[in-house]
């Protein structure tokens, strides 16, 4: 396994709170006031972790200038989910089985925020290719607000065949493309399915596209040409939400 720095409350609290055993070293800033700080730093202790304390300036030439809220610790990144897992969390999830598949995101930012409305909405699993997209991250974690330890994550070496091993356990596959004429709001998503989403910039690979069953857009009316993709993701997941909940 590798280690990473995690910085910031949320962050840190996520991995006390979900994966501790993988939490190696804590550190917080002497003289630290912020309540939830101090909590963070007990919550450590309660869990057989040192907490060692580091002046502002160490904690500021550790984390890069990073904003660090008086708090970091060394996490011991776990290593992503195996593909070969996926027909199993289709069985156990069901007919409530539902996927995200992130064709191609660069941005951390847009990834935590997307894996942050996949926890909220009950994703079964989030899934990304492993080249040219980018991973779970520090800024990844910060951005997801403690979802990237409570989502499961796949990145996937050849994202075609975790389509095409989704389809044959019995998950329906649509694609987000804003050019197709079926409304989001048209499609029908009970039963297992898995939404599928481009990138920032491009969409869709072609052959991610070709592997959907079905593709949708979201209605608009204004003049923009697309949504953020973040965006566009919690919108389609809680309309699957929605349906569902009828």
């Amino acid at each position: 396994m590798s280690t990473e720095l995690l910085i910031g409350i949320h962050s840190i609290e996520a991995a006390l709170n979900y994966d501790a055993g993988n939490v190696v070293e804590f550190y917080v800033e002497t003289g630290q006031q912020n309540p939830r700080v101090r909590e963070l730093a007990e919550r450590a202790r309660d869990l057989g972790i040192k907490p060692h304390a580091r002046d502002r300036a160490d904690l500021d030439r550790m984390t890069g200038g990073g904003r660090h809220q008086g708090v970091a610790a060394l996490y011991r990144t776990p290593p992503p989910r195996s593909e070969s897992e996926l027909p199993a969390l289709v069985e156990s999830a069901g007919q409530d089985a539902l996927f995200l598949v992130l064709d191609g995101i660069t941005d951390p930012h847009n990834l935590g925020a997307c894996l942050r409305s996949a926890e909220a909405a009950g994703v079964t699993a989030v899934i990304v290719p492993k080249d040219k997209a980018v991973g779970i991250t520090p800024t990844v974690r910060r951005a997801s607000a403690g979802a990237a330890d409570r989502v499961p994550f796949f990145a996937a070496t050849n994202l075609a065949r975790s389509l095409k091993q989704l389809k044959d356990a019995g998950v329906w596959l649509t694609g987000l493309a804003g050019d197709a004429p079926q409304s989001l709001y048209a499609s029908d998503f009970k039963g297992p399915v898995a939404i599928v989403v481009g990138s920032e910039g491009e969409g869709m690979r072609r052959l991610t596209r070709e592997a959907c069953d079905f593709l949708a857009s979201i209605p608009m009316r204004g003049s923009v040409e697309s949504l953020n993709v973040s965006v566009a993701t919690g919108v389609v997941l809680f309309e699957v939400l929605r349906q569902r909940s009828a």
